[in-house]
């Protein structure tokens, strides 16, 4: 059982981070300003500086923190329905069905693109649904499913780059999606992925009470009134619709949706009503902090936020399974 008082501290402190991170972020690169002057440019007078940061960085920063909130939410949606803490977008082969829809989209289709997180969308049911369908067995084995999972999402990520590959591979359209890179999005792209984001996320608050009864076992969820399939079908859909739109705008980010939620629960708890709201701000924080040390640690040249995220995630992964082998093997 967590403390009140460390969940209290937990959001007040990710919180301020998030903050201090935004400003630190907006002050990456050649052009600097202080914190008065942003808000002077903003806001009372126009300032060439202030206006060129918030034509070029607002954008990037904006949607890094949108994408982290929905990667870190569908991974804790995604791992209720599996009762699995090793459930990831990316593992399961989501976000590679999702990515490779907008990429098909964008390179054959361009005239769709405000679309193209609802076709993303329907690209990661696809590849989850495929999933599901490969891992049954007389069951469904979490293991299993994180097996085939990572099958499917090599063999999507293999064909995307290839058509990568194929169609020149630069840092526009289909490579940027690919690649996972966010450094040349645009206020655009932006409010493309805040109605959807926004749609997925009060959805997720509005399924936090069936989380928290899914993590009870079948028959005593039934027992309460709770229709565990047809709630394991609302949240998933609302998991994947998270990781696919954030994909379909940013790329596929490797294991974002497994860290955050895990290192959530140990901060807030298991509770669902507040471990969604504290993984909006874990999320936003780790997807924006992975993009600013990319654009700081190899200046002035970029690594992209999802070799940031592989990295470290990988490690993580390793642990967490290892951890895990015990209670979710079969």
């Amino acid at each position: 059982m967590v403390s009140k008082l460390k969940i209290i501290l937990s959001f007040s402190i990710t919180a301020a981070a998030l903050v201090i991170l935004f400003l630190f972020a907006v002050n990456t690169g050649s052009l600097k300003v202080t914190p008065i002057e942003l808000l002077k440019g903003l806001f009372v007078s126009y300032n060439e500086n202030v206006a060129t940061i918030f034509d070029l960085r607002f954008p990037r920063i904006f949607i890094a923190i949108l994408g982290g909130a929905a990667t870190a939410v569908s991974g804790v949606l995604l791992q209720a329905v599996m009762k699995n803490p090793l459930a990831d977008p990316g593992i399961i082969g989501v976000s590679s069905g999702a990515s490779l829809t907008a990429v098909l989209i964008t390179a054959f289709v361009p005239a769709l693109y405000y679309f193209t997180p609802l076709f993303a969308f329907l690209g990661g049911m696809l590849a989850f649904i495929l999933v599901y369908s490969l891992s049954w067995k007389g069951g469904l084995s979490p293991v299993r499913i994180i097996l085939v999972g990572v099958a499917i999402e090599a063999m999507l990520s293999g064909i995307m780059s290839a058509f990568n590959s194929g169609t020149g591979s630069n840092y526009s359209g289909v490579a940027s999606i690919v690649n996972a890179n966010i450094s040349m999005k645009t206020w655009d792209d932006f409010f493309t992925l805040l109605w959807y984001v926004l749609a997925g996320l009060i959805a997720s608050f509005f399924a936090a009470g069936a989380c928290n009864l899914l993590s009870l076992e079948d028959k005593t969820a039934r027992s309460l009134g709770v229709n565990v399939t047809g709630s394991r079908i609302i949240i998933s859909i609302i998991g994947v619709l998270l990781a696919s739109i954030s994909t379909a705008i940013i790329g596929p980010i490797s294991f974002l949706g497994l860290i955050v939620p895990h290192i959530a629960r140990l901060l807030v708890g298991s509770n669902h009503k507040l471990l969604i709201p504290y993984s909006i701000l874990l999320g936003a924080f780790t997807l924006l902090l992975a993009d600013t040390l990319g654009r700081t640690i190899a200046s002035p040249y970029e690594i992209s936020a999802s070799i940031i995220m592989a990295i470290v995630g990988g490690p993580f992964f390793i642990i967490l399974l290892r951890r895990s082998k015990q209670k979710y093997a079969g």
